[in-house]
């Protein structure tokens, strides 16, 4: 239930910021975007079924969303050199710490905490006995 509550307000969210606030998402933001939209649907149906194997479904999207969220969040912060930015010069940039916040907080960092509380709440429970 918290997994998908996470990745249904970080769904509505990115829809938020580029569809009434306007901002356009870079290149990373959109991948972060196919990573984690299918999670509402994945993890909703799981939920809705009571499906215990929805996890395995939602926790490879929720690892490659953490990863290119990781990478995202290392070039906001300057810890991965611009020549490897994979965004084009005409649309907005992965850098522009302008358009990467949302409220005084970087949407890099904020997806990142996303996709890791969901890749941790997915994670197996160890079992007891």
């Amino acid at each position: 239930m918290a997994a998908f509550l996470i990745a249904l307000t970080a769904t509505l969210s990115a829809l938020f910021i580029g569809e009434i606030l306007g901002r356009m998402p870079c290149t990373l933001c959109w991948y972060q975007r196919i990573a984690m939209f299918p999670l509402v649907a994945v993890l909703g149906v799981a939920l809705w079924s009571g499906d215990p194997r929805g996890r395995i479904y939602a926790l490879p999207l929720a690892l490659t969303g953490l990863a290119v969220a990781s990478w995202h969040s290392g070039l906001y912060a300057g810890l991965i050199p611009e020549p490897i930015l994979p965004c084009t010069q005409t649309g907005p940039s992965c850098t522009d710490r302008a358009a990467q916040t949302i409220l005084g907080l970087p949407i890099p960092f904020l997806s990142c905490a996303a996709f890791a509380a969901i890749t941790l709440l997915l994670l197996p429970k160890g079992q007891t006995r």
